[in-house]
């Protein structure tokens, strides 16, 4: 019986520093980083949208862009937009999905986990919900600039503002990709805009 426990405890903590050293493996490459934050947005819901963004298909009902509209223009000197949208994943409750075989795997794992390693840092609750991942492509940039929210609105920063203002004169490329999540789990979409929304920034008058 001593021996059987014992392999028991060596099987189970193989296993789980196994799949902790190869944690940080299963996050997306980016050379551009996070995006900002909006509402309860997370990284892991982010994580999921990466890995599922060459999935998403051209959908024009699902989130609509009701600011700004195509070929809007905005004078550099305003105050920075607050961009809005609709969007039928709004309205949708929690959808109950059964666990797979591998998510049971790893909430044992995980309670074995918890007996035999303290956790090293806290993890946000698995988000649930309707996500909107806003990408503004900007002339000039290697790298977009990104919200990631949960909100049907976003209001642009001084600091996102001045990024854009920066490229005034040029045309700015909205994209909205959209889902809804279960747990962090991709439960509807990922969908994405037919075709980005385009605007631009004129320089103010001095």
């Amino acid at each position: 019986m001593r021996l059987s426990r014992n392999l028991l405890w060596t099987t189970s903590a193989a296993t789980l520093l196994c799949l902790t050293a190869a944690c940080g493996d299963d996050k997306p490459e980016s050379t551009c980083g996070e995006p900002l934050y909006g509402g309860d947005a997370t990284d892991e819901a982010w994580r999921a949208l990466v890995d599922a963004e060459a999935r998403a298909t051209p959908n024009a009902e699902v989130a609509r862009l009701t600011s700004p509209e195509s070929g809007a223009s905005y004078d550099a000197s305003a105050a920075p937009p607050r961009w809005a949208w609709s969007s039928t994943l709004a309205s949708a409750q929690p959808r109950p999905a059964p666990p797979s075989a591998f998510d049971t795997a790893r909430t044992m794992l995980a309670h074995v986990g918890e007996w035999i390693l303290p956790t090293a840092h806290a993890h946000l609750p698995p988000f649930t919900g309707d996500i909107y991942w806003v990408r503004v492509t900007v002339p000039g940039r290697t790298c977009p600039v990104e919200m990631l929210t949960s909100n049907l609105d976003w209001q642009l920063d001084a600091a996102t503002w001045d990024t854009l203002k920066a490229s005034a004169g040029q045309e700015l490329s909205v994209q909205v990709i959209s889902a809804y999540l279960l747990q962090n789990r991709i439960t509807e979409g990922p969908y994405r805009l037919p075709q980005p929304v385009t605007v631009r920034v004129q320089k103010g008058t001095p």
